[in-house]
């Protein structure tokens, strides 16, 4: 037997020198993986984004922490603990940061604690394991070869619906993270920005015990949350655009929709490019309607 260190190490001292993301539980504890408890068990310095979650985690499955304490790193005092992480990967330690779920860096603070590792020459390491954004995918019914995790919307309706815009055209499933107090209203703007027609699918609380999956149309999807509380984290998945020319009716409620809020040429051109209709078509619409009042 060697006396090698390498990722992932199963005996005390055998894990190597480096950053080891883990990926954790978006729900259920056993979903953690074989290895991200070695490395738990096995690394020089424990950091989280939330230190109880992984406490909590590590007690779960038996792993002690053997006098390490686990430090805090996140959003708000990323740019302070940062310094402190890297003088303890700079002394040839192994550092194991976890998410407070899901896999680190996606929609998570570890991506400056990564970048700055790559940029000191340190190795940096993946567990791989549970992802909301996979699970949701999986689960969607929708297309997965090619997909966009989009993270969260912007919370004003103004800032979401332009954002929305600019995705609406990209030949790709969507995936979204968005807040329970808002998901109603996000998928009213996805009916309005992407079309009514599109399919998709609303995932809450996946893994856990009140998991749900809403599967249909965003109208359909939209019409059901409409005024209707919502608990539990959230993941919206929505098909990518199918090549299909717009009716006038479709055209005559975009337009209607734009005219209450925006001049004639800004709602053309804005309706023209998200149905890929050609503008002057669009514009000639608008003025119409416009004129009947």
């Amino acid at each position: 037997m060697t006396d090698e260190r390498r990722p992932g190490g199963t005996l005390p001292g055998t894990l190597a020198p480096g950053l080891h993301f883990i990926a954790t539980p978006i729900g259920a504890a056993r979903d953690i993986t074989l290895r991200a408890l070695d490395i738990l068990a096995t690394a020089d310095v424990l950091a989280a984004e939330d230190t109880r979650t992984l406490r909590h985690l590590m007690e779960i499955h038996g792993v002690p922490l053997n006098g390490r304490r686990v430090v805090a790193y996140h959003d708000h005092n990323g740019e302070a603990q940062r310094p402190y992480l890297m003088r303890q990967l700079a002394e040839g330690k192994s550092l194991a940061y976890a998410s407070e779920a899901g896999t680190p860096l996606v929609a998570d603070p570890g991506y400056q604690l990564g970048r700055a590792a790559i940029e000191a020459g340190v190795a940096v390491y993946a567990a791989p394991g549970p992802s909301a954004v996979l699970a949701a995918l999986t689960v969607s019914g929708l297309p997965s070869d090619r997909f966009l995790f989009a993270g969260f919307p912007p919370n004003t309706k103004s800032a979401r619906r332009k954002w929305l815009t600019e995705l609406a055209k990209i030949p790709a499933t969507l995936i979204f993270y968005e807040s329970p107090k808002r998901v109603g209203e996000m998928l009213g703007d996805l009916v309005s920005e992407l079309g009514g027609e599109r399919q998709a699918a609303v995932c809450r609380e996946l893994t856990k015990r009140f998991e749900e999956i809403r599967r249909g149309t965003l109208a359909d999807l939209a019409a059901g949350y409409e005024g209707q509380p919502v608990k539990g984290e959230i993941v919206v998945v929505v098909d990518r655009a199918h090549s299909r020319r717009a009716s006038p009716e479709d055209v005559a409620a975009a337009l209607k929709e734009r005219l209450g809020r925006m001049s004639v040429k800004d709602a053309a051109s804005e309706v023209a490019e998200a149905l890929g209709l050609p503008r002057r078509e669009v514009y000639q619409a608008a003025l119409a309607m416009e004129k009947d009042g």
